[in-house]
This record gives structure tokens, sequence and C-alpha cells, in this order.
């Protein structure tokens, strides 16, 4: 996607649209065009359109306002212009109170909406970046709190006591959901390190491309698109401690880069030539074999003696039973706030529920559970009824696997890798179907309720033709 971002052209003039549409062609956007309500409503649940330019007036009696509604249920973070007469200039201003940005005046001059345009990007990059930093800020005091009853995960938390204040490299392992993070966090905000800044970044969410610029920064002018400078999270952790969340899945040349900065403590930003002083604790975590892979060439065997210094190994959800009542009460607490509910526990029989399941995804899971159980109960405990809408979600997904598994014809050649992907591919589609009918279409709330981003929400769905 360029950096200009993607921008929806609706009116019903063909003239219009095909003079806006070259406009912001030439400046760098990746433009789509509609002239009526239904075409423009399909565009943007397949596309990830940043800004939507409306005439007020459509045809065939269709009205921009009933358009700016229905993208908004549909995205409530796209930023809508609309484009008027001015014999309706009342309307336009009260489309601003049902979330428009702003509008525009016909005649259309190139310069003013241009830079309308622009802005109103800009506001809501900004907007997003001011959300991010605070969904940062409030998991920095809040999710480094560690909940437990078992020996092992207290032998775990003694040694990470023990290195915490010093500057060393500290591998974290564990499946997927055992809260690797969360440790890491632990690690910092209780340690020597707790002012500085804690930068996280998970290796296999970001493209090889973009994560050296994620990692290093950039110059303005390093590459395509790279319009201004651009501080890395090595340069953000100064001071204080880079995660690097799944660190098994980093490509093997990215890896050479990460261990001559852990080596040299220094870097250079892309493009640049000046070479930046960086002081950070780096935690890394992986649910994978680092051993296996360098059996298989896809990691460096010097770069894992460089981080595993320290090795911390979280038990499975399963293996560490006498938490989950524990942190079923903490995550109820913290659902009550957020949903203003008076929930007090759980009864007796919900409690051997979640005591019997096995829990494939650790601790994420029974969070999840717990999330929506406390945003769907009716009553002071939450009982089997409650927990069993959840559960048996988890149950159904695995059922449709297993019939996947049974009924699909699958390639009795190649690796596992590739024989499962018809099997993952299926499961896939289905809960990303299920979830869009549950939450009306609504692609945020869809992404939300799965902990993916929009963007990776659109990218399975584009993938799997959803």
């Amino acid at each position: 996607m360029p950096d200009s971002g993607y921008i929806l052209i609706v009116d019903d003039e063909e003239g219009i649209r095909f003079g806006l549409k070259n406009l912001f062609i030439r400046n760098g956007y990746k433009v789509f065009e509609a002239e009526n309500i239904s075409t423009a409503l399909s565009i943007v649940r397949k596309e990830e359109i940043d800004i939507a330019l409306i005439d007020i007036q459509l045809g065939n009696g269709e009205n921009g306002i009933e358009l700016l509604r229905q993208l908004k249920n549909v995205n409530e973070e796209i930023q809508v212009i609309m484009i008027t007469g001015y014999g309706s200039i009342d309307t336009a201003v009260a489309s601003i109170k049902r979330g428009a940005s702003n509008y525009i005046l016909k005649p259309i001059k190139n310069d003013k909406i241009l830079n309308e345009v622009k802005r109103t990007l800009e506001y809501s990059r900004l907007k997003t970046e001011n959300l991010f930093l605070k969904k940062e800020l409030n998991k920095n005091y809040t999710e480094h709190k560690i909940i437990t009853e078992n020996k092992q995960m207290k032998s775990v938390l003694s040694m990470a006591d023990q290195i915490k204040n010093a500057a060393t490299n500290i591998l974290i392992l564990g499946e997927s959901g055992s809260g690797k993070e969360v440790l890491a966090r632990y690690i910092h905000f209780t340690g020597s390190r707790a002012n500085g800044n804690f930068i996280s970044l998970n290796s296999a969410s970001i493209s090889d491309s973009l994560i050296l610029s994620e990692l290093f920064g950039h110059v303005k002018g390093a590459f395509t698109g790279a319009v201004t400078q651009k501080a890395g999270m090595f340069e953000l952790a100064d001071g204080g401690t880079l995660f690097l969340d799944e660190i098994g899945d980093m490509h093997i040349d990215v890896q050479a880069k990460l261990l001559r900065v852990i080596e040299e403590r220094c870097f250079q930003r892309l493009g640049g030539v000046k070479k930046i002083d960086v002081d950070f604790q780096l935690i890394v975590a992986t649910n994978k074999d680092l051993g296996e892979l360098i059996k298989k060439g896809l990691f460096r065997e010097d770069l894992y003696y460089r981080l595993n210094v320290i090795s911390l190994n979280i038990p499975a959800l399963r293996d560490r039973s006498e938490d989950i009542l524990p942190l079923s009460r903490y995550f109820i607490e913290k659902y009550n706030l957020r949903y203003s509910k008076r929930i007090t526990g759980l009864d007796t029989p919900a409690e051997e529920v979640l005591k019997a399941y096995n829990w494939p995804g650790n601790i994420r899971e029974l969070q999840n559970v717990i999330n929506r159980a406390v945003l769907l109960g009716q009553d002071n405990l939450l009982t089997t009824e409650d927990l069993e809408i959840v559960l048996h979600n988890c149950s159904d997904a695995s059922k449709d696997c297993d019939k996947q598994l049974q009924f699909s014809t699958l390639p009795n050649s190649g690796s596992l890798h590739s024989r499962m992907e018809g099997v993952i591919t299926a499961c896939e589609t289905k809960i990303i179907k299920d979830c869009l009918m549950e939450n009306n279409n609504i692609k945020t709330k869809t992404a939300e309720v799965l902990d993916i981003t929009r963007k990776t929400l659109f990218t399975k769905m584009k993938q799997y033709e959803i």
C-alpha cells in the first residue's frame, strides 16, 4: 500500500470521477471509484480505504449522507470528505456531525482538494498513532502482572528477578499464548530500566522488506516513500528494553544485521552514514525449536548463542492447572472495569469446566473466554452456560479442522507444512466468515474479536477470497 493512501471517489457523474481519479493517481494515491451506494460499500468491504470523497447528491435518488452512515458502520476509522454545491452547504455541515471530516464546495479546485485530503490523512495517521501510544502506555502499567501458584512458574519468576537488573540478553521459550510478552514486561517494569521505553516487535507480523525500517529507522529519501526521517526501534529502546517476539520467524538476512547490533551496540539508519550508539536490554521470545531451525539453516547458530545467555521456559497452562482459577478471577476484575459489570466470580460447575478444559491456546485463550463471558454474562456469577457459548465455539473450530482432515483429499507427498495448507485454509476461512457474520460484516470489530490487525484481516480475506 502506498504511503499516500487509498482513496474512494463516489459521484454519479463520470466526468468528475475521471478528473479526480487522474489527479490523485498523478499524486501517488491508489484510487477506486463508484457511482452509487452499493458499489461504494462493496469496495470498502474488499479494500482498506483510507478516505472517501462523496458527492452529497448522488443519482437515482441516492443520498451521500446515507452512504456516509453505512460506510461508518462498515469501517468506523474511514475518513470522509463530502463534495457539495453552494445550495447544500447546510447538509454538508450536518454531515460533519455524523462523522464526516470536512466538505469541499463545487467547482472543485485541484490544489484545495489535494491539500484537504493530505491534511485529513495526516490527522488520521496521528490519531491512530496516539491511540497506539495510549494502548501501549496502558499495557505498560497493567499487563506485566504475573499471577501464579505453580512451582515451575515461580521458579521462572525467581530467575527473572535475579537477572532483570543485568544488561544481558534473555531468551523466553513457551507455547503461543503462554505469556511470553507479559514476562518480558515484568522483567522491564520491575527492573532497573523501568523508566526507559519498552519497545516490542512481533517478527512474524511484519514483512521482511519492512522489518529493517522498523528496527533501524531510515533517513529521508532512503527509499521510495521515505518522505521523512524515522527513528527505529533500536533507537527508541535506548536506555530501555527491546522485545522481539517470534524471533524464530525472522529472516536469516535480518538475523545477521541483528547480530551485528548486539555485538557492536551501534547501528546506522537505512540510507544514513552516522553511527548511533545504543544501550538496551534485549529480550527475545519464540514458540519454535531454535535448535531444529539451526539444523535446517533457518536460524544462525552464532546469533542463538548470543541470545541464549539466559533462557526462561514458561510452562503451558495445562501444566499449571492451579493457575486457571486465579487467572480467571483476575480477568473477571479486568473486564468488569472495561464493561462496567459487577460479576463477582464463577459458580462451582463453571470452575470445574475451566479446570477440565485443555486450553490449547493457553492464557490468551482463557483471557478471551473470560472477556466474552463477562461481556455476555447476565448474573453476578458466571455459569457453565456463559462459558459454554465460548468454549463451544472453540470446539466447533476444532471439529471443522477434524472434518477437513477426515473428508478432504489431502496430498500424499510433500512436507508436513505443504500437506497442512489446505486444512489451515479451510479452518481460517470458516472462522473469519463466521466472525464477520456475527459482527454484521464490520471489519474493525471482527479484527478486534479475532485479536488481529485490520491489515491482517484484509490480507487473509483477499487470500481466501472472502
